[in-house]
């Protein structure tokens, strides 16, 4: 009952936490008009997007999809786009089909893999309709660039390129080498970790479920541990499904695994298999009441922030949960010093597959078995130049002992972000670290699965051992909502590369101005790219010696920032212009007032016209405040006067709206009926009025009706009879009558006016 409870506590704190509203929501066309987005969908129709490249040092975007390769411009993608048409060879396509596979979505060559293989080459790969195929992409020197397909390098692509589109695959380009970890064979069983012939020896993962079972890569990336390159490690990133020690149940884990460039092999066992293979548990879980904790275990992207210590960059991990409770996403940060403590410290060992996990504490044979042959494990009477050279038992301990008893675990044993709420399921993340006026900030960049970016600082405060997250920015990168599937971040060019099935998109990572006009709003942004300079919400520049450059990204607190500044943009709100609303007495009224940050807070005053004083609007069952302004759901006499809208955030308060609700009463509406001209065709009897429905539908019947109407007994006439009941024939002309044409003028409403 206690583990129960608190599980219980623990996730409603999660539900509570992970809910953050981002401070600016940017829609799609609004990102478009803006120009900080830039989409390429393909010269072929639909591109069918699987891979990217970002070559900086060519100053180009290398993308793959539906048979095509493109080369793009990194400052204007899509302009000058260049193209290679690569689709299946003879009678792949045909063949595909016959194997029962779909024409359509998989009997193509999806270009899977852009990978650099030396100074003027890339090596691209692809599924070539189930039959993975391989090439060199000549792109030429730097300042000489060039695209074009080598069709005497093309070969046989097995072992390098998944046969499937979707399937998920890792790989890493070491030495004109290629790394790889993914599924093999044409059903997607045979899970390895591959290196192909070249310079050293082909070799992959033996065939056994300790290895790797049911594995989903992730990642790979090359990290050396020190000088020596004979010491260099690619490490693998993946999700495996593992049975627990009563059989019966398989748990999710996430781990990392490591392998060293000049493995070898053995040279009675383990022949042309991995012997230096071993795996760690990589954990991003959140500390629960009485020791639970809450586990993010499915492991969906992995970034690596390069420091200038080639050796230690910091690793962000983004994770998802298995729970049937709830759903969620977090972020967890881990030390490359932890990472290799975990694989120079015990190995894992269990008797038998119904025996729990423990710590081998017998003897471990030298050299330490996933260590790489080097300068390390030479001794003046034991050379081991090669893994070919270590002795059996050293191998045979390799095969037997994969695992590493301990996990890996962020510095501070807690995720820097939890996202629960259901609308978002997080794909895809890069992360930036900024220069601010009060220190470093890591800006995260996550994709999601409705083709939209979230831009979030996770800070860290002294009092308190949970991170804060803030959501600076939700943007809306594609129209439709299709999951990104891929992400890559330039920061020389300050720009994001955002890949969908749709397409690419190229995003500027900040738009300063888009926060607002006032030094208030630039510091309620808390955003470590922008600062107020003394006019504008500008960019950040750290070499930059600017007097009223003014930033509070730990705080957003503008009380402290721009006190100075307050007055005059509190009095540029109330001097903002007003509208004019009319409504028709005992109808639906709706007052509109959208704040641009859903952070704010809104209150609502109204000033009668006899009244020299505002007062706080009191909301009811009558007047709903909702999230896009204030609904009255019937009209009084006494609700005339003018609203101000007032939002407050951070302790700062304005006023973003200012509308004047004038009400027309109930006889002013009837005597204009009654002066409609005599020529004009009768209308129909109008049926009772319906039921009370909910104010949601109220406002439905607002926004429906209201745009184009001209006078209140339209509107009443189409709320009530419905546009069928309404006469096809337009009026006929005729002389009016005085007092009818001043009738139709005093009723007349002006185009803005909602009235229902």
């Amino acid at each position: 009952m206690r583990a129960a409870a608190a599980a219980c506590w623990l996730w409603g704190a999660l539900l509570a936490a992970g809910r953050s509203l981002p401070r600016l929501r940017l829609p799609y066309r609004e990102l478009l008009s803006t120009n900080r987005s830039v989409l390429f969908f393909g010269l072929r129709g639909p591109l069918g997007f699987r891979s990217l490249y970002l070559d900086e040092y060519r100053d180009r975007l290398f993308v793959g999809g539906k048979d095509v390769l493109y080369s793009l411009r990194l400052d204007r993608a899509g302009a000058d786009a260049e193209e290679i048409y690569w689709p299946p060879g003879p009678g792949q396509t045909e063949e595909c089909v016959r194997k029962g596979k779909d024409p359509a979505s998989d009997c193509a060559n999806y270009v899977r893999l852009l990978q650099p293989y030396n100074r003027t080459h890339l090596l691209a790969c692809g599924t070539g309709a189930f039959h993975p195929v391989c090439a060199l992409v000549y792109v030429g020197h730097r300042g000489q660039p060039a695209f074009s397909l080598e069709p005497a390098s093309v070969h046989s692509g097995r072992g390098r390129c998944p046969h499937e589109p979707d399937r998920p695959f890792a790989s890493a380009a070491v030495g004109g080498q290629l790394y790889a970890g993914l599924a093999a064979d044409f059903l997607g069983r045979e899970a390895i970790i591959f290196r192909g012939a070249g310079a050293r020896s082909a070799l992959r993962t033996e065939t056994d479920q300790r290895l790797l079972s049911e594995p989903k890569f992730v990642a790979a990336h090359l990290i050396p541990d020190n000088d020596d390159r004979a010491d260099d490690k690619v490490y693998f990133f993946f999700t495996e499904k593992v049975a627990e020690a009563d059989g019966r149940e398989r748990a999710v884990f996430s781990r990392v695994a490591r392998i060293c460039v000049n493995d070898a092999g053995g040279q009675r066992v383990l022949v042309n298999k991995w012997s230096t293979f071993h795996k760690a548990r990589l954990v991003c879980s959140v500390p629960g009441p009485g020791g639970i904790d809450t586990h993010f275990d499915e492991l969906e992207d992995v970034f690596l922030l390069r420091t200038k210590d080639g050796k230690n960059p910091e690793i962000y991990g983004l994770f998802s949960t298995v729970s049937h409770v709830f759903r969620g996403s977090a972020v967890c940060a881990y030390r490359m010093a932890d990472v290799r403590e975990v694989f120079n410290g015990p190995f894992a060992h269990r008797d038998s597959p119904l025996h729990q996990w423990a710590a081998y504490e017998g003897r471990v044979p030298y050299p330490r078995p996933g260590v790489c042959p080097s300068k390390t494990t030479n001794q003046p009477r034991r050379q081991y130049g090669t893994t070919k050279d270590y002795p059996d038992e050293v191998l045979r301990f390799a095969r037997a002992h994969p695992l590493m008893y301990e996990p890996v675990r962020p510095p501070r044993r807690r995720p820097l972000l939890v996202k629960t709420d259901a609308e978002h399921r997080l794909r895809q993340l890069v992360v930036d670290r900024v220069d601010a006026e009060d220190g470093q900030y890591d800006v995260l960049f996550l994709g999601t699965d409705a083709g939209s970016v979230l831009k979030v600082v996770a800070l860290q405060k002294a009092d308190s051992a949970a991170p804060e997250e803030v959501v600076l920015e939700e943007l809306q990168v594609f129209k439709e909502p299709v999951p990104v599937t891929q992400m890559e971040i330039s920061v020389k060019r300050q720009t994001l590369y955002v890949g969908s099935s749709l397409g690419v998109a190229q995003l500027r990572l900040h738009r300063c101005e888009t926060y607002g006009t006032a030094c208030a709003e630039c510091c309620l942004a808390r955003d470590p790219y922008c600062a107020w300079d003394g006019a504008a919400c500008a960019r950040y520049q750290p070499a930059g010696k600017r007097r009223h450059r003014r930033q509070d990204v730990r705080h957003g607190n503008p009380m402290s920032q721009c006190l100075d500044q307050n007055l005059t943009a509190a009095a540029a709100a109330e001097s903002a212009e007003e509208k004019v609303l009319y409504g028709a007495e005992r109808n639906s009224t709706f007052v509109e007032c959208a704040p641009r940050s859903p952070q704010a807070r809104v209150q609502w005053f109204v000033r009668r016209p006899a009244e020299a004083q505002r007062h706080q609007v009191k909301t009811d069952e009558r007047i709903v405040q909702t999230e896009r302004g204030l609904l009255f759901r019937e009209l009084h006499r006494r609700d005339a006067g003018v609203y101000y809208c007032r939002t407050l955030e951070q302790g700062f308060a304005r006023t973003v709206a200012k509308t004047a609700l004038e009400v027309i009463e109930s006889e002013r509406l009837e005597a204009g009926r009654r002066r409609e001209p005599e020529d004009e065709p009768a209308r129909p009897p109008c049926p009772a009025p319906p039921a009370p429905k909910a104010w949601f539908k109220d406002v439905t019947r607002l926004s429906s009706y209201a745009a184009g109407l001209r006078r209140a007994d339209e509107v009443c006439a189409r709320l009530r009879c419905g546009d069928r009941q309404r006469p096809k024939s337009k009026p006929a002309k005729a002389k009016r009558g005085p007092a009818a044409a001043e009738g139709g003028r005093r009723n007349r409403l002006p185009r803005q006016a909602v009235a229902t």
